[in-house]
């Protein structure tokens, strides 16, 4: 009976998941991208002294519109992608809920409380990470050529007479026909998968630490925790994933800036690794993490709230 309750895998609590994550998405693009453009650019170029100078540049050199380069790619596609990262962290949450009332209940007594079926099906943070880390996983197969496109796009020449790409879809034909999906839509996959998977983990993560937190310090159910410190916890998760996956980030961002064939700087992760850390040193991996963590308390903290 108890695992029958757990079993939530309703068609009505995916769609609401995948809902909640859509409308998070949005707001995530809208309130972040002109950091973003901010970062890739600092992440990917020596032009710029720090995010300011980088700012300025971009207000005066291409206009306050072009903070939103490369905008529609993300805001059509991140509602998608905020989906199965909420949709799959909740899959994978269920799972394991199911699993450890299953396994406690042999070992505790046959109390049939809500509370104490409850208590029994609780994660361990070690299960949050992990399901945290699985819905990562689970979108880095749109993530990455997303982002790649999104990169692209913020990167290229500002001039039309310079300008490698029209728009997203020529984008898109230009990577795939031209270079193929693996080597060229899906350029940078390796290390987007490292990135999600340690990012959401700790997202999750520190999410649901923060919130447990709360809960047993003011004694509450976990609906009563006000909708202002959901925001906040959810800013805090937000820093935390930044701060612990940001140097897989920067290699990503450099590899799919990266020319094609002759015009390559490098052979793959390792060496975009490699030449970051003799070229740059370990300040190399964390170029653009100011206007990051900046863009990642907000735009976190409205994904939680929505």
């Amino acid at each position: 009976m108890a695992e029958e309750e757990l079993e939530d895998g309703s068609l009505s609590r995916t769609f609401k998941d995948l809902f909640a994550g859509a409308a998070g998405g949005v707001a995530q693009v809208l309130l972040g991208q002109p950091f973003d453009i901010v970062k890739v650019r600092l992440q990917t170029t020596n032009h710029y002294s720090n995010a300011l100078d980088c700012a300025t540049k971009i207000w005066k050199n291409e206009g306050p519109l072009a903070f939103y380069k490369g905008t529609l790619t993300p805001l059509i596609g991140i509602g998608a992608c905020v989906s199965v990262q909420f949709g799959a962290f909740h899959a994978a949450r269920r799972r394991f809920e199911v699993h450890n009332a299953s396994t406690r209940s042999s070992s505790t007594s046959s109390a049939s409380s809500a509370s104490a079926s409850q208590a029994a099906s609780s994660l361990t943070y070690t299960q949050y990470y992990l399901s945290g880390a699985i819905a990562g996983l689970s979108n880095t197969i749109l993530s990455s050529p997303i982002e790649h496109i999104r990169i692209r796009l913020q990167t290229q020449p500002h001039t039309a007479s310079t300008r490698l790409y029209a728009g997203p879809l020529d984008c898109i034909r230009k990577l795939a026909g031209t270079h193929g999906l693996a080597h060229g839509l899906y350029r940078g996959t390796a290390v987007t998968l490292l990135r999600e998977a340690q990012a959401y983990g700790t997202w999750f993560l520190t999410f649901e630490w923060l919130m447990a937190a709360d809960v047993a310090r003011n004694n509450i159910q976990r609906k009563d925790v006000p909708t202002w410190k959901v925001a906040a916890y959810g800013g805090l998760a937000g820093e935390a994933l930044w701060i612990s996956s940001y140097p897989f980030d920067v290699v990503k961002s450099k590899m799919q800036s990266d020319g094609f064939g002759d015009q390559a700087r490098y052979a793959g992760m390792r060496d975009c690794f490699r030449k970051t850390w003799a070229h740059e040193g370990a300040r190399g991996f964390w170029k653009g993490i100011g206007p990051t963590l900046l863009r990642a308390m907000p735009v976190s903290a409205g994904t939680f709230a929505v």
